[in-house]
């Protein structure tokens, strides 16, 4: 029995949470999407776990199915691939009634929502998550990007999905450092909004359950549903992100993205103990959190390298750059924090 969480932004959408969902592709899509052909966008390594039977669902649906793989990892979300993406889907005929697939993890649903995006300013967009990190969180929302040598995700749109299909069966062949990574996603989630939530958290396999999926959905949807475009409330979910997208940076992406959040949250928590802005009962429960679901704390990188770093980050406008800070479990504020005032506030939670 799947769950169902509908999103109602710019367009809505149905998240649909369950299992089996990849053999019932094709005609759940096929119920949103009356096009002649799709896009299916993979990785090398999810197409040989799933890319034949999806392809197969998607074939008996009706459609034309054009297949695009990318190299699995971060260091494929690029403008070098979105332009072979776009290109492919030129090459292959695909139009504006047509819809690009996304199968796979946070880094393929990015790269195909902006080519989605802006392939004749638009075409649909579907989301197969089989990630944790992406059934939790990039796969709802609208945000899509590739990354730039200056940053992560400097190049992108906003661009919401026509559905969301998230087959809780694809965690079984996660790698246990994968599944840590979404969890780290599903802490932050608790940490925002959530303190029920964020007791109910034991460890990774505890994390990965269609509840606990759904109620991440449910807390990104009212999120996204008040701030589609990220000028308010939606930087909540940035929590740990800002600092973790500078580490990211510098460790060339050899950091996961889950691990360099998880380091993020805690360098945010102890310096916001020193500061003054919380308690430290709120840093022990995040810190003993973090290490229970086997996720890093700590980074060799400075407080200088990492200013630097979160200089070009995304989210700065100008001189400032919004923080997110935890006031208590399930409650953080926005900050907003001149952008001289990073490397001493980075450093007070080194």
């Amino acid at each position: 029995m799947s769950e169902i969480v509908k999103v109602s932004a710019s367009k809505c959408y149905d998240v649909v949470i369950g299992r089996g969902l990849m053999n019932e592709a094709g005609e759940r899509i096929r119920a949103v999407n009356s096009g002649s052909a799709l896009c299916l966008v993979t990785d090398d390594t999810v197409d040989a776990l799933y890319g034949e039977m999806v392809e197969n669902s998607l074939s008996a649906a009706g459609y034309r199915v054009e297949k695009f793989v990318i190299p699995h990892g971060e260091e494929s979300k690029t403008p070098e691939n979105y332009l072979k993406l776009v290109s492919f889907m030129a090459e292959k005929g695909l139009s504006g009634g047509d819809a690009a697939v996304a199968l796979g993890g946070g880094v393929v649903g990015d790269l195909t929502g902006f080519a989605a995006a802006t392939y004749r300013r638009g075409i649909g967009f579907i989301q197969l998550p089989t990630t944790l990190l992406a059934a939790v969180d990039s796969s709802v929302g609208g945000k899509t990007a590739v990354d730039l040598p200056a940053g992560k995700n400097l190049l992108g749109a906003f661009y919401q999905p026509e559905l969301v299909l998230c087959d809780c069966d694809t965690f079984k062949t996660l790698p246990l450092e994968t599944l840590r990574d979404g969890c780290a996603e599903i802490i932050k989630y608790g940490m925002i909004k959530d303190a029920e939530l964020f007791g109910r958290l034991t460890d990774p396999e505890s994390a990965a359950t269609e509840s606990i999926i759904r109620r991440c959905v449910e807390i990104k949807r009212d999120v996204v549903e008040a701030d589609e475009r990220d000028k308010g409330e939606r930087k909540l979910l940035n929590f740990g992100h800002t600092v973790g997208h500078a580490v990211e940076l510098l460790s060339n992406f050899s950091l996961t993205h889950g691990s360099a959040v998880a380091v993020g949250m805690a360098i945010v928590v102890r310096a916001s103990v020193k500061l003054g802005y919380c308690g430290e009962e709120c840093r022990d429960r995040l810190i003993d959190m973090i290490k229970a679901f086997g996720l890093p704390t700590q980074t060799e990188f400075t407080a200088a390298q990492l200013a630097k770093a979160m200089m070009a980050d995304k989210k700065r406008a100008g001189s400032v750059v919004d923080m997110i800070i935890p006031d208590k479990i399930g409650c953080c504020v926005i900050k907003r924090t001149n952008v001289d005032e990073l490397e001493s506030f980075v450093a007070a939670g080194l």
